[in-house]
């Protein structure tokens, strides 16, 4: 009877302090412990204990967060008003850093990621802003970790999902793609017709070395012309000189042989 009073004893205050003192954090998780309100280390994954009362615990999260950054009005270097909205991504890499150096970290790295989106879009015009928004992402990343390294957080990827434009810079990029199919359109046409003139000046070259070949070809044309089912010919005065001159040049072969 004593021994089980004295197990009862001993085992209550040992369960109330597992139960007290039992924490059990995830892979991908860690636990930064003080002690008395001193940084003491971290600890985890897995099953931990903490001395109740002397010693607390804050889980941070080793995963990478999605965070949207809302849309804003930035005034790019030619004095274009849009609206441009943005994702970033980042982890914790130091879970001490993360806690101590900073008050609320998630907040902290959406602040400074909207404030930087601002300034290095205005940075840019807009045309550049269109065109190289690859670059425009790398540079904002790039800049943002700078800022939050001091805090334990590494940003792995910035990109921009969307650029809202103003109704009258959308028709006016709109005309403009217009009149620039229109230039090519233009200029393919008249590389056409330049390309025709060059090759209509070697066949007339090459005619004037043959009369007979324009025969050729008017014979040809005018065959071309009754396949249509046409009731009239029009026979070209120069058509009947040539063909009498040609007569008259076969007679002269017969009358020299």
């Amino acid at each position: 009877m004593a021994t089980e009073l004295l197990l009862t004893v001993i085992g209550i205050p040992v369960f109330i302090f597992l139960v007290f003192s039992l924490r059990i954090l995830q892979e991908y998780e860690r636990g930064v412990i003080f002690f008395l309100g001193r940084l003491t280390g971290v600890r985890g994954p897995g099953m931990i204990l903490l001395f109740p009362f002397l010693e607390t615990m804050t889980k941070v999260s080793f995963r990478t967060i999605t965070m949207d950054i809302p849309s804003q009005k930035i005034i790019t270097k030619d004095n274009v008003s849009i609206d441009i909205a943005a994702v970033a991504y980042y982890h914790v890499v130091d879970p001490s850093k993360s806690v101590v150096a900073v008050e609320n970290v998630e907040y902290a790295v959406n602040q400074i990621s909207q404030t930087t989106v601002r300034n290095v879009v205005g940075q840019f015009l807009l045309d550049q802003i269109l065109s190289k928004t690859k670059d425009i992402n790398a540079q904002i990343g790039t800049i943002i970790d700078q800022h939050t390294e001091p805090w334990g957080v590494q940003v792995t990827a910035v990109e921009i999902k969307d650029i809202t434009l103003p109704d009258n810079m959308q028709r006016a990029m709109a005309k403009e793609a217009e009149a620039e199919r229109e230039r090519r359109a233009k200029i393919v046409a008249a590389e056409g017709e330049f390309q025709a003139a060059q090759k209509l000046g070697e066949a007339a070259d090459l005619i004037s070395r043959h009369p007979v070949a324009l025969q050729l070809r008017t014979l040809q044309t005018m065959a071309e012309i009754s396949t249509e089912k046409n009731s009239t010919i029009i026979f070209p005065a120069q058509f009947m000189t040539t063909v009498n001159e040609a007569i008259q040049a076969i007679k002269s072969d017969s009358v020299n042989k």
